[in-house]
């Protein structure tokens, strides 16, 4: 079983940035898509940024330019760096991991940008 768990977030003031981590544990493979969600108070859960295991990335047109998912040391870890960050990038901040068609989620971290 994969288990995810996310970690980074926190409290800070506009224009500030965060580094939110992902590591997905409890296999052998590498993990195939990593991506990042966020549901602000209030909302449906959005999709924020992605990538594969070839390091292709998409992201949400709202954070593109400020934010940068990128793997860290091993293949199932992952990072969302976020900069200039606004009051609307408030949220829960969840880590998905597919592999082999299955998705894994996160319990979330929680994101605050005070304006």
């Amino acid at each position: 079983q994969v288990q995810v768990v996310e970690s980074g977030g926190g409290l800070v003031q506009t224009g500030e940035s965060l580094r939110l981590a992902c590591a997905a544990s409890g296999t052998i493979f590498s993990i195939h898509t990593m991506d990042w969600y966020r549901q602000p108070p209030g909302k449906q859960r959005e999709l924020v940024a992605g990538i594969t295991v070839g390091d292709s990335t998409n992201y949400a047109d709202s954070v593109k330019g400020r934010f940068t998912i990128f793997r860290g040391g091993t293949e199932n870890l992952v990072y969302l760096q976020m900069n200039s960050l606004k009051p609307e990038d408030t949220g829960r901040y969840y880590c998905n991991a597919e592999l082999f068609g299955k998705r894994y989620w996160g319990q979330g971290t929680l994101v605050t940008v005070s304006s």
